[in-house]
């Protein structure tokens, strides 16, 4: 079906949009350009600016969706047979452009263990999706907020967390410190992160099926700063430990630390979203009304 714009009331709407192009930036991850007219009408706040992405089933030619997709339009999808409904994932929004109206979304890729992971490796000019995407500044959908009197930054994210961590360097004001602890699965996942920010980037290339080797490296590495910012993303369970280190071991103030989980091991976003419906009746948990719930799945 064609996606409809929600009501104005709301900083979102959806769009459809098709591929335009696709491009290999490492051997895990891969940029794909989204493009549509309409698409000169999302407005990104940068840093790690969150969004809806609806991806079509295997046969289908795109995404199915609710007919009505106003404020309800949660509860409508999820009354959508599970077999049929559009595949819904959380992303950050690497980049926008206006002239021609196009949004760039980079994926870390894992063969075919998830069906994002799958469809962006197959991904092809005229491709069809859905986006449930930021119409105006103040759009809730982002985390990275630096506060007044922060002089120094921490950041740490593996593969899925790099587009977000790219937007904050980006973003970040000439001359702060900044740490960054980032894990990749290959090498030449390393990718270029310009900034203006004095910026310590330390990469750490994780063995295959192993867990996270950012917890350790966090625990031997000093911050720099009196009043140090952390943000924190990557797979759930390693956010978690390094957000009690922090906590609980380094001292910094719980308000000085954001922390997300992009994705759970073991499981998909369909399960997470499945779970944060119990144990009452919700039609629209946290998660769906910010385009990103607290702990994301990106399979």
């Amino acid at each position: 079906m064609s996606a409809a714009p929600a009501a104005s009331r709301t900083p979102y709407e959806f769009f459809d949009a098709a591929v335009v192009r696709t491009r290999r930036l490492s051997p895990s991850i891969v940029r794909v350009v989204l493009g549509d007219p309409s698409l000169a009408r999302v407005v990104s706040e940068g840093r790690d600016q969150r969004f809806k992405l609806f991806l079509p089933r295997p046969g289908q030619n795109a995404p199915v969706l609710p007919e009505s997709l106003g404020a309800d339009w949660y509860a409508r999808w999820r009354a959508l047979d599970p077999g049929v409904r559009g595949v819904m994932r959380t992303y950050t929004i690497r980049d926008t452009r206006s002239d021609p109206p196009e949004l760039d979304v980079d994926f870390a890729l894992h063969g075919d263990l998830g069906p994002a992971s799958a469809w962006a490796r197959r991904a092809r000019p005229g491709d069809r999706v859905a986006v449930l995407a930021p119409v105006r500044r103040g759009n809730g959908g982002v985390d990275f907020r630096l506060p007044p009197g922060a002089d120094a930054v921490l950041l740490t994210g593996d593969e899925t967390a790099l587009p977000a961590v790219a937007g904050i360097l980006a973003a970040l004001p000439e001359g702060i410190p900044v740490r960054a602890l980032l894990e990749v699965a290959h090498p030449d996942d390393r990718l270029p992160l310009p900034t203006k920010a004095d910026a310590d980037v330390q990469w750490f290339v994780r063995p295959r099926a192993a867990p996270s080797p950012l917890p350790a490296a966090l625990a031997s590495t000093p911050l720099h700063g009196r009043t140090p910012y952390a943000w924190l993303a990557g797979e759930a369970t390693a956010v978690r430990a390094q957000r009690r280190h922090l906590v609980r071991d380094r001292a910094l103030p719980r308000q000085a630390v954001t922390f997300t989980g992009y994705w759970r091991r073991g499981t998909t976003e369909d399960q997470l979203l499945a779970r944060a419906a119990r144990p009452a009746e919700r039609t629209e948990p946290e998660a769906a009304r910010s385009p990103a719930p607290a702990a994301t799945a990106k399979a």
